[in-house]
């Protein structure tokens, strides 16, 4: 080659295109450290000012054969100038450590995108593990991509051959070169990652010098290689409120919406939790801040970690327990018991593909039926849904406002999308948090443990007050004393009692609120972590000029008093549910309209064109 094409190759390379956002995935083995690398490139860009939304993805198989389908770990990001929804419909770069992170993802990919691959996994056996009968780098398999074939491995191997680190342990550092080479085919810093580098392996001066010279190979080797015909740059966001902002997970604002609600009432707080994922997170962290007053109990099953919530709520602490679907199944009759003693209860649960044991690592939008309907008896208990990480925060602050004003267990529903994806979250003031008011009955004249307040809510007693002596437990009680009743119209009246009180939380939620036209031909209305691909679904409607208008349910028993009449002024109403029509069977039966379902049980998020599709289809009839 001349030394002028040379010369013009280089100057190519320095070209900066700027786009207004992109979707990146990362994908290889589970021990690969995708996910570290996707959150690094995600803590990065959030502090860089762009909007983002993530989907992490790794196998529910921890210990799938390496270099199988089975054991992919993907992490994907869209970052962006201006407001996005969603982790992105399809990727526009993907990052495939290994022929099966490329045969798993590859679907995902844009016609037209770019594939960096790393050159060195792509050898006979691994090939024959992801199922390739011949290299798809050497058919037809990439025709229509722009593929970079790069020796990620040999490359990291060779900048760390000096260090006193075995094969095997230099070897993982790889996924750090990948991360340099994308923060600078992306212009964003290494700064963050660094310090992360520095603090993360304080212990070993050998791995943070390892970890900090794979970062550093992979930038340089965008800088020098000549095979990058351009690099990107995509511009801070300036659509936020002003403020101090961080990236945020969903378990991670559950968390911190707990913290602060303890904090405001002043009350100690208590969890008692059997780790199952994806809930796990909030145990752990949770558990770093016991200098709030927060006490964690890790049991040894899920009827313990209840019962043990219940009696912490019962000496006048706020009692919290988290799971998954499965867990909540076991804790069904201690909820019944919360339910009969009508004591403050927080039940988080982080819903996942089911049923059983399922798909744990899996999104699904599971348990809706169970949260609402799933317990014997008559047993009422509101049930809130987190839309998107951060407002995990708020559902929590929420949650236990509602418990503690209307003296009842209530469920909040997240799922593994909303708990392990992150977003970029506005710190909020404490003192504009709303206040918590926490009322203990001390006076013993005229007490008795089942009178009420106006919002049907019995008195909560610190065990130990003098003068307010009394039981309380699962055998029907009589109305206002508390004592064991067996008689037919006392139960009947205290069944319905329990469902007046869970019903009038209406008159203490807000309204459902409409985004769009007030009435019209279409209502798209959704739940959960539906959220984000409707927005962006109907955001891009709006565009092509079709009138839909959206409406999202974060109170889901009671729904709102004026649900019946906001779904009665549109001709049709759609929801899209990743189960298979929970909600629409709640509306069906509840307002008996005929609603019109979009469900999807794949264990991934709805993204918005499968939205736009089904909106364009009823929009012509």
């Amino acid at each position: 080659m001349s030394e002028e094409i040379l010369e013009q190759t280089h100057r190519a390379a320095k070209t900066r295109k700027e786009v207004d956002s992109v979707t990146v995935r990362f994908a290889g083995d589970s021990g690969d450290g995708m996910q570290i690398t996707g959150s690094q490139f995600t803590d990065t860009t959030a502090i860089f000012g762009n909007d983002l939304g993530t989907l992490p993805d790794f196998p529910a198989e921890i210990r799938a054969p390496i270099g199988t389908t089975y054991g992919v770990s993907g992490f994907q990001l869209q970052f962006s100038n201006k407001d996005i929804f969603t982790p992105g419909d399809e990727a526009d770069v993907l990052i495939a450590m290994n022929p099966a992170a490329l045969k798993v993802n590859l679907k995902d990919l844009k016609k037209g995108g770019m594939i960096i691959v790393n050159l060195d996994s792509f050898e006979k056996k691994n090939l024959e593990l992801a199922g390739y009968a011949a290299n798809p780098l050497d058919d037809n398999t990439l025709d229509g991509y722009y593929v970079y074939k790069v020796n990620i491995t040999k490359s990291t191997l060779e900048i760390l051959k000096d260090l006193p680190l075995g094969t095997k342990t230099a070897n993982k550092c790889k996924n750090f070169y990948a991360l340099g080479l994308m923060y600078w085919l992306y212009d964003r810093p290494m700064d963050i990652t660094l310090n992360w580098i520095k603090e993360k392996f304080a212990k070993s001066s050998d791995l943070i010098e390892a970890n900090t010279r794979a970062l550093n190979a992979g930038y340089n080797f965008g800088e020098t290689a000549e095979m990058f015909g351009e690099r990107y740059v995509v511009k801070p966001a300036h659509h936020f409120t002003q403020g101090l902002y961080r990236n945020i997970m969903g378990n991670e604002a559950l968390s911190m919406g707990l913290i602060c609600a303890s904090h405001n009432t002043g009350l100690k707080m208590f969890l008692g939790s059997y780790p199952i994922t994806p809930a796990s997170d909030i145990l752990h962290n949770l558990a770093k801040h016991k200098k709030y007053g927060i006490i964690t109990f890790q049991a040894e099953d899920e009827i313990a970690a209840i019962t043990s919530a219940i009696g912490a709520s019962f000496t006048g602490s706020i009692g919290v327990t988290t799971t998954s679907g499965p867990g909540m199944a076991l804790k069904t009759e201690a909820m019944g018991l919360a339910v009969m003693t009508e004591l403050p209860l927080v039940i988080i649960d982080i819903q996942r593909g089911g049923p059983s044991t399922g798909l744990p690592t899996k999104t699904e939008q599971a348990d809706l039926l169970q949260a609402v309907y799933g317990r014997n008896g008559e047993c009422p208990i509101p049930v809130l849904a987190a839309c998107t990480p951060s407002d995990c925060f708020d559902i929590a602050y929420e949650a236990v406002r509602i418990a503690i004003k209307f003296m009842t267990p209530i469920i909040v529903l997240s799922d593994g999308y909303l708990a392990n994806g992150s977003e970029p979250w506005l710190i909020k003031k404490y003192e504009d948090l709303p206040n918590i008011d926490v009322k203990f009955t001390t006076d013993p004249e005229g007490f008795a443990p089942y009178s009420r307040d106006e919002n049907l809510a019995r008195p909560w007693v610190k065990p130990g007050t003098p003068g307010l002596e009394h039981r309380i437990g699962g055998l029907e009680k009589q109305n206002i004393t508390g004592n064991v009743n067996y008689e037919p119209d006392n139960h009947e009246l205290m069944v319905k009692l329990r469902a007046q009180k869970v019903k009038g939380i209406e008159n203490d939620i807000p309204l459902l609120e409409v985004e769009g036209e007030k009435s019209g031909k279409l209502l798209v209305l959704g739940w959960g972590s539906t959220y984000g691909s409707i927005t962006a679904a109907i955001e891009n409607q709006k565009a092509k000029g079709n009138k839909v208008s959206h409406a999202h349910l974060r109170y889901l028993n009671p729904m709102p008093k004026n649900t019946e009449e906001v779904l009665k002024s549109f001709d049709k109403v759609l929801i899209p549910e990743m189960n298979l029509g929970q909600l629409s069977k709640i509306i069906k039966s509840e307002y008996l309209i005929d609603v019109i379902g979009l469900n999807k049980v794949k264990g991934s998020p709805f993204k918005a064109k499968e939205i736009e599709a089904k909106i364009e289809e009823i929009l012509k009839d």
